[in-house]
């Protein structure tokens, strides 16, 4: 397996362990639609949360949460909306982030729910 592989498999069970700690139920982990993948899909209360996980080995380039761009964004969109179809339940649906960045004293991991709000574009 790559690196990229590796870390990026690696921050997907850190992600999923601190969301458990946190009171999520993980119901899926690398759901797949297609092209598209979920990299988490969790239960907190009455939201499903599709999570990106971003994980990076280091801080020096940038903060990976700033890698979910618009694309990303639409890929995540589209996934969650066959999801949704999937499921029997009437929850809401909520976009997070959890950026993962390795340092020196051990992984810093940082949640954003919330982190975008999708919208349809003509």
């Amino acid at each position: 397996m790559a690196d990229h592989l590796r870390t990026g498999a690696a921050g997907e069970q850190l992600a999923c362990q601190w969301l458990e700690r946190h009171g999520f139920v993980v119901l899926h982990r690398n759901w797949r639609h297609g092209h598209d993948e979920i990299d988490v899909v969790a239960r907190d209360g009455r939201f499903l949360v599709v999570v990106e996980v971003k994980t990076l080995t280091s801080d020096r380039w940038t903060d990976p949460e700033h890698a979910v761009d618009q694309r990303k964004q639409a890929r995540l969109l589209r996934a969650a909306d066959a999801l949704l179809h999937t499921t029997e339940e009437d929850l809401e649906l909520r976009f997070d982030v959890i950026a993962i960045t390795h340092q020196p004293n051990g992984p810093e991991i940082l949640h954003i729910p919330d982190a975008f709000y999708p919208t349809l574009h003509e």
